[in-house]
């Protein structure tokens, strides 16, 4: 009877709300069906602990029916794929969502608030668990708060300011105008969900077991403070014209409020350059908790550059330098899973991930089962440096940078060929390019397959070669490349014995945090004293610490770091920062909010995409064009994508909650 009159109920309280998100009412009376059960011992309050993780998506899938708007949103990525199939990316930035319709982007506003819910729910029932030890209760307590906070991070990043709930598990017995509530500030935010993550972080275990990778750690939780530190102190939420500019007139109704403070506060970058030191110092057994991945060299590493004079470290064995390791394995082997995952030392949080492995097929050549059609735009391809760091309009004499001729002569390293015959604007490029894209008459090993033909590819994009747009409406790259930094060189579709190497997705990685301490370093004009949990960080713009975090990516790639002149100006370091975040965090989802918070997203995003020609065979295809596509020229750049907009029927139901600037409509 009682299991009858709760369904009854729930179906009656479902009519009346409609389902509003924020109170996840519906899901509420059936978990309300099995509760008591739930909360009778320590192992079921851990197995429904772990389950709240199932209402966060696979982060790995960055591509397709992704909850964030990932590369295919920004200047990274570019596909003809068609968007029914789930590339919400792509559907954002050809206008195709608004507020009624947010496809996959809903789900993830409405399965946050079910997380949240349930986080509230367990710390409200915990203590009935008459066997729970003070250990356990600690930890459990401090997974599910991290929980609650990356589930309010998410909705942050994506959709701007959260209705924050609090601890309350909402009555539902109320009429509707009782429900209604406001929204915070991003600055109520931020402070509201850093520190959450920092009492979380008290208890939260510096390590877990193999068989535990992807659940988090203290570090998990230090590397989403130091993240939301730093979009924190950008410009776009910090004051100043950008700001201005974004949100200057959103207010919040009930209290007149600005969304997003107005006024400079240069000390969030201290508190940000706090937050990313603070990951860089962590230690287990007296070593340093996290580091940069590396490959020692071997006979098959070709030889550092010669020439480089810019910086005085690059000739040193790493880690002070470039010298001692491979950088092309150094790299690519962080991603293609190569390297052992649940160990990976660059992982601050990382997550295994089926989606990242199965979605690989979308760049891997057409003739060997895949799609073909994850494509990377010219911008990208144009910002990789040369072998020995310089830019490719200033190349050097022995490292030449060419867009006329072939290459001449086969060159093997690091386990990686590089034909004969390739355009010579791939030649001579650094070990990331390598790493990370596929271009004409590049070779894909795929030797996991054991069927003649399938193997030992060298795959072209010509409009009739087997790859082209000629096969093809859709299953075609339309600027010539692909993405191929997640595939390893067993990797294969097609053929027998043909299977992919696990991948994991880097939530937080070493290097990021890396770039965040440099950046934040190269914001201060003069010296902070900040606190941080229970330490005090001084802080200002010390070359010696941004040269120190900046050139450790930099020499793991095989390239000299900054100059003496380059560390003179903060304005030429943040632009290689900006340049170099473009590089090192390819496809890894965050170029979107990077450009964005740096407020230059409708500056970055009105450049036309450009590529090489793929609808001209060899003789006609290394040239410089914009995709035959009318996809290019609908593309919207429109600084109301800041934010995705609140769904339609939260809005509707809830008077007081206002809309995102620019979807009032």
């Amino acid at each position: 009877m009682k299991r009858l009159y709760m369904i009854v109920l729930s179906l009656a309280v479902a009519s009346m709300f409609g389902s509003c998100n924020f109170l996840d009412v519906d899901r509420y009376f059936s978990d309300e069906i099995k509760i008591d059960s739930v909360f009778n011992s320590t192992r079921n309050v851990e197995a429904y602990m772990w389950g709240i993780t199932s209402y966060f998506a696979d982060e790995g899938s960055i591509h397709q029916n992704a909850d964030t708007p990932g590369p295919l949103a920004t200047d990274e990525a570019f596909t003809m794929y068609e968007t029914l199939h789930g590339y919400n990316g792509l559907r954002l930035v050809l206008n195709e969502i608004n507020a009624s319709n947010l496809y996959s982007f809903e789900t993830m506003w409405k399965n946050s608030y079910i997380a949240i819910r349930k986080c509230n729910t367990l710390f409200q029932r915990i203590d009935e668990a008459a066997d729970m030890t003070p250990l356990d209760r600690a930890e459990i307590m401090a997974t599910t708060r991290f929980l609650r906070a990356y589930a309010y991070y998410k909705i942050l990043t994506v959709f701007g300011p959260p209705i924050i709930v609090g601890d309350e598990v909402i009555p539902s017995n109320e009429d509707l105008a009782a429900y209604d509530c406001t929204r915070s500030t991003y600055d109520e935010a931020v402070e509201y969900i850093c520190s959450e993550l920092e009492a979380a972080a008290v208890s939260l275990p510096t390590t877990r077991p193999i068989m535990e990778f992807g659940r988090p750690t203290r570090g998990a939780a230090y590397g989403l403070i130091a993240r939301i530190r730093l979009y924190h102190a950008s410009p776009l939420f910090n004051g100043g014209a950008v700001a201005k500019r974004c949100f200057g007139t959103w207010k919040r109704s009930s209290d007149d409020a600005y969304y997003v403070s107005q006024n400079y506060d240069e000390s969030r970058w201290a508190l940000a350059a706090a937050a990313a030191k603070r990951v860089m110092e962590m230690t287990n057994g007296g070593a340093p908790m996290y580091r940069l991945y590396t490959v020692e060299a071997d006979s098959d590493t070709p030889a550092l550059p010669e020439g480089v004079t810019s910086d005085p470290n690059y000739y040193e064995p790493w880690p002070v330098g470039a010298a001692g390791i491979d950088h092309y394995r150094s790299y690519s082997e962080g991603f293609n899973g190569e390297a052992v995952l649940a160990t990976n030392p660059e992982f601050v949080w990382g997550r295994n991930s089926g989606t990242l492995r199965e979605n690989t097929r979308m760049a891997f050549p057409l003739k060997a089962g895949g799609w073909s059609g994850m494509a990377v735009p010219q911008k990208i391809i144009d910002n990789y440096a040369m072998v020995d760091g310089r830019p490719i309009d200033n190349s050097s004499e022995k490292y030449p940078y060419s867009e006329s001729g072939f290459t001449t002569q086969q060159k093997n390293f690091s386990g990686y060929r590089l034909n004969s015959g390739v355009f010579n604007m791939y030649n001579n490029r650094e070990m990331r390019f390598y790493a990370s894209i596929g271009f004409s008459e590049c070779y894909w090993p795929c030797s996991s397959s054991t069927t003649s033909g399938l193997y030992n590819l060298t795959i072209t994009y010509y409009y009739d070669s087997a790859n082209g747009k000629l096969n093809s409406a859709t299953d075609y790259t339309p600027t010539g490349y692909v993405i191929k930094k997640f595939i390893h060189p067993a990797d294969a579709w097609d053929g027998t014995n043909a299977r992919r190497m696990d991948k994991a997705f880097p939530i937080i990685r070493y290097a990021d945090i890396l770039l965040m301490y440099a950046e934040a370093l190269n914001n201060l004009t003069t010296t902070h004293t900040v606190q941080l949990g229970d330490q005090t960080y001084t802080l200002s713009r010390d070359v010696q610490e941004i040269r120190n975090a900046f050139d450790q990516v930099r020499h793991r790639a095989g390239l000299p770091g900054l100059s003496d002149s380059e560390l003179a100006s903060a304005q030429t370091v943040q632009d290689l920062i900006v340049k170099e975040r473009m590089i090192e965090l390819l496809h890894e989802n965050h170029r979107y909010f990077d450009v964005r918070r740096w407020g230059i997203y409708e500056e970055v995003e009105s450049e036309p995409i450009t590529g090489m020609n793929v609808d001209s065979g060899k003789a006609g295809f290394y040239t410089r064009v914009i995709p035959n596509t009318s996809r290019i020229g609908s593309r919207l750049v429109n600084k109301k994508l800041m934010f995705l907009p609140l769904p339609l029927s939260e809005i509707r139901k809830l008077p007081s909650v206002d809309q995102n600037p620019g979807w009032e409509d």
